[in-house]
């Protein structure tokens, strides 16, 4: 029976969270490439024990000793002004009690806690996103307990990577190892700072590789979890999952095989108490190398795209499309300017390899195609008809372009709000009207982001930003345009309840 994995309470934000606030996300250096320290070709038997017996447990010590010294501890801090029950106070009793009378309280600080790995020697890290999202000021300890302040260069929520950067030279940087080569059954150490134990190290073995859990991309209302793809981003989700004990405090930390080698970001855990309960799930290191690369290089990911609406194949699924295969990936539809439909892909193909590698699930393909950038050309393999068949697809961007895509600034401030907004109805103007409120903001839904943080509901009405009254979506973007790297403060309410006005802010 296939796990309905959407049904678990799975907790996606190893990290302890509780922060609102930005951090300024700089400009990327467009010249810029990181120096990963890339995995040599020595036999596994060196990094185990000598005369172990076939099937014994590894030697854990070497990969412990090569990993730990790489892996960082990450503490964000972010200052909020919030006020749960303030309420429109009648002119009169501000005559007597003063302007002050039901204002804000003070500022509110909050601390989040995670991990995150060295990639280069000159101090680029790589965490999970929903570490750093939100963070006003980042300080990274390293294993000689030495402290830096960080700064962020790129986020990537479509697949919960982020990269930050502290300003030293000579430091340790993990070696990166290829995920793609990892066997199910292979033992594995995890290494990171849970629940705020620094540098603890665990162990255990990939019990699943290619697994698509769902979680990149929901809201979960006051569950902690990975934040939401930015519009136009779709989630790329191909974890691998392990039974090394992982706990809150490991989101960022390195999944390392025996030789030391990175081979996934811990991003994950499955569970119903907010703690272990046997399984976690790691980002592979061949995605967060082309994510990492990327948000160094262009500020942004530059993902290639086939185009196409999809859906696994079964036994059941097979006979219900009438296709010769039951393994695979089933072509439903192409989106508009598909690459796989110009590269010679039919409806009803099953797409059962990518540049000669087998595919058997969408996560699968989604990683194979999501690694290369648009204006790659990559040989996609269909079954039609009981014969396969050879392409080459010159993958496209999310646009059906073949251009690298800049970093929209504007976008990327509304895509860091975490939320969809909307007009409101005539109906809900009325109603307000007699509140003397004349209009808003609705939000309409809520995927990780600032508001996350805030604690913002959905169906919360913006009425003002920075003081100043916003009554459509196009004035509320107006309101946040231009305010990067400032303290912008939001005031609103429930229409349920719209005497009670809640004001809250964080930095852009």
């Amino acid at each position: 029976m296939k796990t309905n994995w959407k049904g678990l309470v799975l907790v996606g934000l190893i990290s302890s969270a509780s922060t609102i606030a930005g951090l300024k996300i700089l400009a990327p250096d467009n010249d810029k490439d990181v120096i990963f320290k890339e995995a040599g070709s020595e036999p596994l038997a060196r990094f185990t024990s000598a005369g172990a017996p076939a099937g014994a447990p590894g030697d854990f010590v070497y990969a412990a000793e090569a990993t730990t010294p790489t892996v960082v501890h990450i503490k964000s801090t972010s200052t909020r002004q919030s006020s749960r029950g303030q309420q429109q106070i009648p002119d009169i009793f501000r005559d007597f009690f003063g302007d002050d009378f039901g204002s804000p309280r003070g500022p509110q600080q909050s601390e989040a806690t995670g991990s995150g790995v060295i990639i280069s020697n000159d101090g680029y890290i790589v965490t999970n996103n929903h570490v750093v999202e939100g963070a006003q000021e980042l300080e990274v300890t390293l294993h000689n307990k030495s402290k830096f302040r960080a700064k962020i260069i790129g986020t990537d929520p479509s697949t919960d990577i982020a990269v930050i950067k502290i300003e030293s030279k000579d430091l340790p940087a993990v070696t990166l190892g290829n995920s793609d080569a990892v066997k199910v059954g292979e033992w594995v150490v995890a290494v990171g700072n849970p629940f705020n134990l620094e540098s603890t190290v665990t162990a255990g073995i990939v019990s699943a590789k290619g697994r698509g859990l769902g979680i990149i991309g929901q809201s979960r209302r006051n569950q902690m979890q990975p934040t939401s793809s930015a519009p136009g981003d779709s989630p790329l989700e191909s974890f691998i999952q392990t039974d090394a004990v992982v706990n809150p405090g490991n989101s960022g930390g390195a999944l390392v095989n025996l030789k030391g080698e990175l081979i996934g970001i811990n991003t994950a855990i499955a569970s119903p108490t907010g703690s272990f309960a046997g399984y976690a799930f790691a980002v592979p290191s061949s995605i967060v190398k082309k994510v990492s690369s990327d948000l160094i290089k262009f500020g942004n990911v530059q993902r290639g795209y086939l185009g196409i609406s999809l859906d696994d194949l079964d036994s059941r699924k097979a006979e219900e499309y009438g296709v010769k295969v039951n393994d695979g990936v089933y072509v439903r539809d192409f989106t508009e300017n598909s690459a796989a439909k110009a590269g010679g892909v039919a409806k009803g193909d099953v797409i059962v390899k990518v540049d000669g590698m087998n595919i058997h699930s969408i996560p699968e393909l989604q990683q194979s195609i999501g690694l290369h950038k648009p204006g790659d050309k990559v040989n996609v393999t269909v079954n039609r008809d009981g014969k396969e068949k050879d392409l080459s697809i010159t993958l496209r961007n999310r646009t059906g372009g073949s251009e690298i895509i800049k970093r929209d600034e504007s976008a990327a401030v509304m895509s860091s709000l975490g939320a969809q907004f909307g007009n409101l109805s005539d109906q809900e103007k009325q109603r307000l009207s007699r509140y003397k409120i004349d209009g808003g903001v609705k939000v309409l839904s809520i995927n990780g982001g600032k508001f996350a943080r805030s604690q913002v509901e959905e169906g919360f009405i913006i009425t003002k930003v920075n003081g100043k009254a916003v009554k459509t979506v196009k004035e509320f973007e107006a309101a946040i345009a231009g305010k990067e790297e400032s303290m912008v403060q939001f005031e609103g309410l429930y229409p349920d309840a719209p005497y009670d006005v809640y004001s809250f802010g964080f930095r852009l």
